[in-house]
């Protein structure tokens, strides 16, 4: 019996690690060329001849890397707080309610995620300007809570359809009005779901560049896609083991939160699968 296990692992693996091998390569090509010197940039050679720890320094102090850094937490950390909050009560209404437009609002839904920011960019920023928010990052959190509510609030929904009513029964008969039942009985039941959604409405703004290219003006508001893109844009020479460095601490943040999470994020992505 060990012996089947142990060649069905080999042909597992057999075919995930061409899979594995080509998700990780840029991740080595990445950290390799972070830890090279400027003069081992462009050498094809895999083998370090020496460390460069001192690149890290150095990038952060000579790209302006720490303000990005903060702006990028700041911008993504709060439109997904307020992506959530808005999120969590319009999903436990359309799971719960029964009004004129629910489906045509489910619909809505879906078809928003169709849109891609790049169609709507110069709307929006037209819209920006004229409201005078042009250059903020408030107006940033904004426009990423609106592009990311949609589709929490379908994710959330669904996995608020599968809570049992009986649960929100005994909360009414112990007394418990609306609010207080999504308070105490929804949210500690939906806390996988509300932690997959948070973590992707993070991603989003994270790595978002289009829409902060175009409102941000000021390098002061720059975040970090668009701060490791001005490494890279307008140069005549490209400091390769820089660009690398900002790349790779850009990748830490997001990388700690998967990790942190990993369990909620398992438990969430198989939402729905038993009933």
């Amino acid at each position: 019996m060990n012996r089947k296990k142990l060649i069905r692992s080999m042909v597992y693996w057999a075919f995930l690690a061409p899979i594995v091998i080509v998700i990780l390569f840029p991740y080595a090509v990445m950290t390799i060329t972070a830890l090279k010197s400027a003069t081992e940039v462009h050498d094809p050679n895999w083998l370090l001849r020496e460390i460069h720890w001192q690149n890290f320094p150095e990038m952060w102090e000579s790209t302006g890397f720490g303000p990005a850094l903060f702006n990028s937490i700041y911008v993504s950390g709060l439109s997904t707080l307020l992506t959530i909050a808005v999120s969590v009560p319009a999903a436990y209404a359309v799971s719960r309610f029964r009004f004129y437009g629910r489906g045509a609002f489910q619909q809505f839904l879906l078809v928003s995620q169709m849109l891609s920011p790049i169609v709507l960019v110069i709307g929006l920023f037209r819209l920006v300007v004229s409201l005078g928010l042009a250059d903020s990052l408030n107006a940033l959190i904004v426009i990423y809570a609106a592009f990311n509510i949609a589709f929490c609030v379908w994710m959330l929904q669904s996995y608020f359809a599968t809570i049992p009513r009986d649960l929100e029964e005994a909360a009414w008969m112990e007394g418990a009005g609306r609010w207080r039942t999504l308070v105490s009985v929804f949210l500690p039941l939906a806390v996988p779901a509300i932690v997959v959604t948070s973590i992707f409405t993070f991603i989003n703004g994270w790595n978002e560049f289009v829409i902060a290219l175009t409102v941000l003006r000021r390098e002061d508001n720059y975040t970090l896609p668009i701060r490791v893109f001005n490494l890279v844009a307008g140069r005549y020479t490209v400091d390769w083991n820089y660009v690398m460095a900002a790349a790779f601490v850009a990748s830490v943040p997001v990388a700690v939160i998967f990790a942190w999470l990993q369990r909620y994020l398992v438990r969430g992505l198989a939402l729905g699968a038993v009933k």
